[in-house]
């Protein structure tokens, strides 16, 4: 796509070029516009060659409109494969894409990963209704996407669970990344018209089992919060 862009761009910049030299020759040569005026041969030239101008530059002005609809509709097509519906993060096979990467490719020296999952949504669920239950979804896809930017990448990996990837995940930015999502979520609990969201995450990490790949330090970062979301559930029973 961009290099297609770019072929376009230069079309237009070349065509654009030619079509302002032709007309200033015309145009600041007094010689040449008397020669044009008095030669009816050299004049029907003329005219078919700003004819022929004049037809490239439409189809130059349909592909660039074709092109534009085209990029439009292969970026809808990109988001909807690539997008959650309902959180309009990245979704299951975003995720999974990005996980392959790191199959392919192997980890970093300081790959992290943490799967966060929401423990209470069933219970919201139950008392207000599917409706309240994607909202609430939707509340706290919005706080993970805003805690991430510029640290790491999160999507949404089915259910309610989201799963976020460091290449870097040195201390502090885990440490800054789970402080924005707790300053946030604090903010969005004391809102009494929210309904309140709790949440369970664990962690898992590369320097702790360096001879793991990405699949088994996933695996292990969702049993950890598994325990956690089950210990809860067990509390609160």
């Amino acid at each position: 796509m961009k290099k297609l862009d770019v072929s376009k761009t230069i079309q237009l910049v070349i065509f654009v070029a030619l079509a302002a030299i032709c007309m200033s020759q015309v145009l600041l040569n007094p010689a040449v516009s008397q020669k044009i005026a008095n030669d009816s041969d050299v004049k029907l030239l003329c005219i078919l060659l700003w004819l022929v101008l004049a037809v490239t530059f439409i189809f130059i002005f349909i592909d660039f409109t074709l092109y534009a609809r085209q990029k439009k509709d292969f970026a809808s097509l990109s988001s909807a494969v690539n997008s959650d519906p309902l959180s309009k993060m990245a979704n299951r096979f975003s995720v999974d894409s990005n996980i392959d990467l790191y199959d392919k490719n192997g980890l970093p020296e300081n790959f992290c990963c943490l799967m966060f999952c929401i423990s209470n949504i069933q219970k919201i669920n139950e008392q207000y209704g599917r409706e309240d239950g994607n909202r609430a979804i939707q509340d706290f896809s919005m706080i993970m996407s805003l805690a991430s930017r510029s640290l790491c990448f999160v999507g949404k990996n089915g259910g309610n669970r989201y799963l976020a990837l460091f290449d870097e995940g040195s201390d502090d930015k885990i440490k800054l990344f789970l402080a924005r999502i707790d300053t946030k979520m604090r903010e969005y609990n004391s809102d009494p018209g929210n309904h309140v969201i709790k949440y369970e995450y664990g962690i898992a990490e590369k320097s702790e089992k360096p001879e793991d790949n990405v699949h088994q330090l996933v695996g292990l970062a969702d049993t950890r919060v598994t325990e956690k979301y089950n210990a809860a559930a067990a509390k609160e029973a």
